[in-house]
């Protein structure tokens, strides 16, 4: 459903927007905020207000995430959701560049309605700020505070220190919460967000050795046409099973990332970093 929704949804930004998103990269980011990041920032603005302008409610991620259990259950539950027009994953940092909210713009919820319409139409028309700033997280934060104040936008962050939407700053600061989400014992958290990540190469092994990557490597870095090769007129849905594995993919790259296993004799990629599988004394866990 989600590769017809996204191959669907493509083909009319093509037609309605040709001479953007026939300019969009085909290489992903060398790091964050270089010029591919920012031309992709303004295809997300674009593909979320084009729905919300059709009257839907959106459920809107970047693709470094995992689900555990699936988001939409918490946001159509009021009793655990609360009464808000759109909701987002703390990004985890707390700089002035992002206050007061400090909202993740890799993954929010959306409420259809006028509030939400009117913000989204902002954000397409603050498409200068996003090339200026090199930055759509920071733009959306900058309108999150002035709709709020304006027009009683009601917004919701996920507090960075409850387990439902957890992301790179647990990765990275909080290794015990990631030691009870790899054994199984953290049963509150719906997904799982790779933020606070250079590039996608770290992305990717940061996921293997978390135990949550099912591509094999013979389709990393390959187009469908590529994988596809030699079989005319396939759905691209037959991309399934040569490129995903059923079982987890495993594999140590640092010893002081969270790993599904102890990856305790590989080196670290932080300076001086401690292996994530032992304890304040370095003793193997």
């Amino acid at each position: 459903f989600l590769a017809c929704l996204y191959t669907k949804l493509f083909s009319s930004c093509l037609h309605l927007f040709p001479q953007f998103f026939h300019a969009i990269p085909a290489e992903g980011a060398k790091r964050y905020g270089d010029r591919n990041f920012v031309a992709m920032m303004f295809a997300k603005v674009l593909c979320v207000h084009m729905i919300v302008w059709l009257g839907y409610d959106v459920l809107f991620q970047d693709v470094d995430i995992v689900w555990f259990k699936n988001p939409l259950d918490y946001y159509h539950n009021n009793k655990l959701s609360g009464d808000f027009d759109i909701y987002f994953q703390d990004d985890g940092v707390r700089s002035i560049r992002y206050a007061p909210y400090s909202a993740n713009s890799g993954f929010y919820f959306i409420r259809n309605n006028n509030r939400t319409r009117y913000l989204f139409t902002q954000l397409l028309y603050a498409g200068d700020l996003i090339q200026s700033w090199n930055s759509h997280q920071q733009v959306l934060a900058q309108l999150l505070s002035e709709h709020s104040s304006l027009f009683g936008l009601r917004v919701k962050v996920h507090e960075r220190n409850t387990p439902e939407f957890p992301g790179g700053f647990h990765y990275h600061r909080r290794k015990n919460f990631m030691r009870d989400i790899v054994q199984g014992k953290q049963t509150d958290t719906y997904i799982f967000h790779m933020s606070w990540t250079e590039n996608k190469d770290n992305k990717l092994k940061y996921f293997q050795q978390l135990g949550e990557w099912y591509v094999k490597d013979s389709c990393i870095g390959k187009t469908v046409e590529g994988i596809l090769a030699g079989k005319a007129g396939e759905s691209q849905l037959a991309i399934v099973e040569p490129c995903c594995s059923k079982e987890a993919i495993v594999v140590c790259h640092y010893k002081d990332k969270p790993s599904r296993i102890p990856c305790n004799d590989k080196p670290p990629i932080d300076k001086d970093g401690k292996p994530f599988w032992a304890d304040a004394n370095g003793k193997p866990l």
